[in-house]
């Protein structure tokens, strides 16, 4: 593929979409932990287990605790990050940033980028201005975050397994918004 990202779009999914489309948000998953992401599961980790979890994820996408934005070339997914937000009455102010997930044949043409500003922009409009993540520590997930002004907090060793089973340290960031 090329570097061209102008034919992808970048947008928030409805919950109705997101349920027609769940076998290709399943793939997609299926490709990064394939490809050694860290991203809560294991090697081994199936097409089922992937529909699995995004159908946990579509209440909240219904209820609106959470949005779901993807890139999309017209034909398939090529990535995706989720914005959760806070639901505790202390932290109005505060989401999260949780599988932001790029296909590997898609990857190094900035989609990752464009994910997460989308759901960056979608926070502050919901009056959340201060985001979190986690990420496997020297993966490139940690580099594009820094690359997008996020701020590293704490590296927890032994964190989290790989997806081939290795206890790995993971990086934690938080990024404060603010309107343009």
């Amino acid at each position: 593929m090329t570097r061209e990202t102008s034919g992808v779009a970048v947008r928030s999914v409805a919950p109705a979409e997101a349920e027609a489309r769940a076998s290709e948000l399943a793939d997609l998953l299926v490709d990064a932990v394939a490809g050694g992401a860290s991203v809560n599961f294991l090697a081994g980790f199936t097409h089922e287990d992937a529909l699995a979890f995004w159908r946990g994820q579509f209440a909240g996408l219904a209820d609106g605790s959470r949005r779901l934005f993807v890139a999309d070339d017209g034909q398939r997914l090529l990535g995706t990050v989720v914005l959760t937000f806070a639901p505790q009455p202390n932290a109005p102010h505060r989401a999260e940033i949780g599988k932001m997930l790029v296909h590997s044949d898609a990857r190094r043409r900035g989609l990752g980028a464009r994910l997460l500003t989308a759901a960056e922009q979608a926070a502050l409009a919901n009056g959340r201005t201060l985001l979190l993540l986690d990420t496997a520590s020297g993966s490139a997930g940690e580099q594009l975050y820094r690359r997008c002004g996020w701020t590293e907090y704490g590296v927890v060793p032994d964190h989290a397994h790989t997806p081939d089973g290795v206890l790995a340290p993971t990086t934690f960031f938080f990024k404060h918004l603010t309107a343009r």
